[in-house]
């Protein structure tokens, strides 16, 4: 494949609110254990929303955004020995990570020290993306581009279920926020048959609906209905087993609290804007919570994710509501932030690729 000398990419220049440009740069070359993709899609994430909004600040700036991608293999590196040109891919966020006892058990997402695709690495929101080899899943022929660009936040997903709070057939969860994680935490739980309350405000309407398409068995909206009757009417009294929260606001995390059954466990998958905020800490001594953190993603969530993707356990159709092309990545920023899409999807080489 012929490979140019440079590429376009989109950058978070300086810290601060916007503070993006779009410009050229070279494209990167496969040395050693690194892979060279060309990238299809890129999903865009709710941190670089935040990272838009200058409520990140970037360990390294000037930097290529973009860690939520599939593509096609275009050059490997001369270590590199099961990924191979042409391979269609997907990739995680780790580029590099230190030697500590994290990473000998390869839980990359809590090394000490670690260099992310996206944030501290140029990432894929550009015609170019380098990764290393370990860090490369090669993708079933029957999944699109489209849908392997989702793997990256169905595995943040699959984190929190399957690894953090052991998601099993009989529990009766909470969701809170019908954001695009919320409604992949939505699918995993209701494919592996547990009973879903999802809960959202009234300027959610639109998302609870879809939500009840996508299979929720009870949709919320806290700013109208009484939460807690509801949960009690469906718990008998005890309150839900689980919960799961996405929305990153403090008052719907301490409104579900009391609502849990005791000893039960809380996920904190969402991002809050802020990094301290108020949280009812007197409901989770008395009801013995477990309120657990779940950090982005590792590789044993990788494959499930790839699986859930590939079978159809996961809407990817209704969940991509839009496309832009590389240029027009502000339009795809501000779409997301305008708050109406579910998934948004940047296209960096529409030209090459079948979808």
């Amino acid at each position: 494949m012929s490979i140019p000398e440079k590429m376009m990419g989109v950058f978070k220049t300086a810290p601060g609110y916007d503070q993006m440009d779009f410009y050229e740069l070279d494209v990167p070359k496969a040395e050693g254990d690194k892979v060279l993709i060309k990238v299809a899609f890129t999903g865009i994430c709710g941190s670089d929303i935040h990272t838009f909004k200058g409520e990140y600040i970037n360990p390294t700036e000037p930097v290529v955004l973009g860690h939520e991608f599939a593509g096609v293999v275009v050059a490997v590196g001369d270590k590199v020995t099961k990924v191979k040109v042409g391979d269609r891919v997907t990739s995680e966020t780790t580029y590099e990570t230190s030697t500590d006892i994290y990473t000998h058990d390869k839980l990359y997402n809590l090394a000490m020290t670690r260099k992310g695709i996206g944030s501290q690495q140029n990432g894929s929101m550009a015609n170019y993306v380098l990764t290393r080899e370990e860090s490369v899943h090669i993708l079933p022929d029957t999944l699109s581009y489209e849908g392997a660009a989702m793997t990256e936040p169905l595995a943040c997903c699959v984190h929190a279920m399957y690894q953090k709070s052991q998601l099993s057939l009989h529990d009766k969860i909470i969701i809170m926020g019908p954001g695009p994680i919320g409604l992949l935490l939505l699918q995993i739980a209701k494919h592996l048959g547990a009973f879903v309350i999802m809960t959202g405000i009234t300027q959610d309407a639109e998302r609870l609906a879809f939500a009840k398409e996508l299979g929720a068995d009870v949709v919320v909206d806290t700013l109208t209905e009484d939460l807690e009757s509801i949960v009690m009417e469906h718990t008998n009294g005890y309150g839900v087993d689980k919960a799961y929260d996405a929305s990153g606001a403090a008052p719907a995390v301490n409104q579900v609290f009391p609502l849990m059954k005791k000893r039960g466990r809380f996920v904190q998958v969402g991002l809050f804007a802020k990094h301290k905020v108020e949280l009812d800490t007197n409901a989770i001594i008395q009801r013995e919570i477990e309120y657990v953190g779940s950090r982005s993603q590792n590789p044993f969530d990788w494959p499930i994710a790839i699986h859930l993707l590939n079978t159809g356990a996961i809407n990817i159709e209704k969940m991509i509501t839009k496309k832009f092309p590389l240029e027009e990545w502000r339009e795809a920023f501000e779409s997301v932030m305008g708050g109406k899409e579910y998934k948004v999807l940047i296209e960096s080489n529409p030209d090459d690729f079948d979808r």
